[in-house]
């Protein structure tokens, strides 16, 4: 990597963006003391090529951190540290040990080397860490594709996990494309033999491996380290934009077949767990504002069961997930989305249920997302159940009382005919 004089950059637009001679950075931290962006040639380095101290004269305005770096292309390989208080007992980890994922990372690099565990305990991580790769999403040739907008009333949703769909070799798919989004294209006549008019996609947003009990590997994917960024694992692509491009090599095929794409989204909750989880991206930013704590901030509220829940209705977490929302609609022309535990996006900063969320507000009312599929699971694991009195206009609702009575009777249950 040549050497480069960074420049002061801009708050806009959040992420890593390729401009005309470079790469403009900005993150949001409020609490951050000082940022540093990390530079790598390749994601298992232990030590970066380059590390850029952002100056909070030249490259802080208001919240945001940022600058622009002369000379970078795409598929250059980069991380943050954030130095800041660290004081559990009011909400803040900061850790500049820790090197810290792209909220708005549109590409994550996952090094042979990586350790969860190594992002749990103290000290560097840095040859163990996952990391985010900019990637330039424009000039993918869509051909004219559109989303398909079909009524809900003439659509039959077949649930799929993209990993598990075409793993096995009775699938008939190639060695090589097994598990990936381009198997999933290769099984389009069965999807269509099937009568199916729109799949839903377990979770694809780049989850981690490493987040499962024992020594078992993440199968499920409800453990979200991203928001953009899909899950590399299932691609047959060897490089961040080919992960990219695969995906929507398989969203313009399914649409061909008049297949709608639904994504089962988890925007309640990451992978970063309660107290004793990692640091690998929100919690190292500003933990107080992306989670929601209670008891005085000492503790990760739990409303998932996973050990922590999304502040969702702080205005940056707000943006957050609008902007993720935009960036699967616009830019990978997905046609809706499943909103895994719901209704933990209504409850406030003190945990409590809202009459009218503002997150919900925003996507029920959001111009973009006009026409995409709305669909939510109407509570969440701590028993609050919002079946027919979801915030909103324009959501369909997963029914779990009608699903089991239904499970119930089709497995023979006693006294089910009733």
């Amino acid at each position: 990597m040549n050497m480069t004089t960074p420049l002061p950059g801009t708050p806009h637009p959040l992420g890593s963006h390729v401009r005309p001679g470079g790469v403009g950075f900005s993150v949001i931290s409020r609490d951050a003391e000082q940022m540093e962006l990390l530079l790598y040639d390749h994601a298992d380095d232990a030590v970066p090529a380059q590390i850029i101290k952002l100056d909070e004269q030249h490259n802080r305005t208001n919240d945001y951190w940022h600058v622009f770096v002369p000379g970078l292309r795409a598929g250059q390989i980069y991380g943050f540290r954030a130095h800041g208080p660290r004081d559990p007992e009011r909400g803040h980890f900061f850790d500049p040990d820790k090197i810290l994922l792209d909220p708005y990372g549109k590409a994550i690099a996952i090094p042979n080397t990586y350790s969860r565990e190594s992002a749990c305990r103290p000290g560097p991580n840095d040859g163990h860490a996952c990391k985010s790769v900019v990637v330039d999403p424009r000039g993918y040739d869509w051909e004219g594709d559109t989303q398909l907008r079909r009524p809900f009333s003439q659509t039959v949703i077949y649930e799929m996990h993209v990993g598990g769909f075409t793993s096995h070799e009775s699938s008939g798919v190639a060695a090589e494309r097994r598990g990936t989004y381009a198997g999933v294209i290769d099984k389009i006549p069965y999807l269509v033999d099937l009568g199916v008019t729109a799949v839903e996609l377990m979770p694809v947003f780049q989850f981690d491996p490493e987040d499962s009990p024992g020594e078992l590997p993440n199968y499920w994917g409800y453990a979200p380290m991203s928001f953009f960024a899909p899950h590399c694992g299932y691609s047959a692509a060897q490089n961040s934009r080919g992960v990219l491009d695969e995906f929507r090599e398989m969203v313009k095929a399914l649409h061909r077949a008049g297949i709608e794409v639904i994504l089962d989204v988890v925007y309640n909750h990451t992978a970063e767990g309660g107290l004793d989880g990692p640091t690998f991206c929100f919690r190292g930013f500003d933990n107080s504002n992306y989670y929601l704590m209670l008891d005085g901030d000492r503790n990760f509220a739990n409303y998932s069961g996973t050990g922590n829940v999304l502040n969702a209705n702080h205005a940056v977490v707000r943006r957050l997930i609008l902007d993720s929302l935009h960036y699967w609609v616009e830019v990978m022309h997905v046609d809706g989305f499943r909103f895994d535990l719901a209704s933990i996006l209504a409850r406030s900063p003190d945990g409590e249920p809202l009459p009218n969320p503002p997150l919900l507000g925003d996507i029920d009312s959001d111009p973009v997302l006009a026409g995409a599929k709305l669909i939510v699971e109407a509570w969440d694991a701590a028993g609050l159940y919002q079946v027919g009195s979801f915030a909103g206009n324009h959501w369909k609702e997963w029914n779990g009382e009608f699903r089991d009575d239904v499970r119930a009777f089709v497995r023979g249950d006693e006294g089910m005919v009733a």
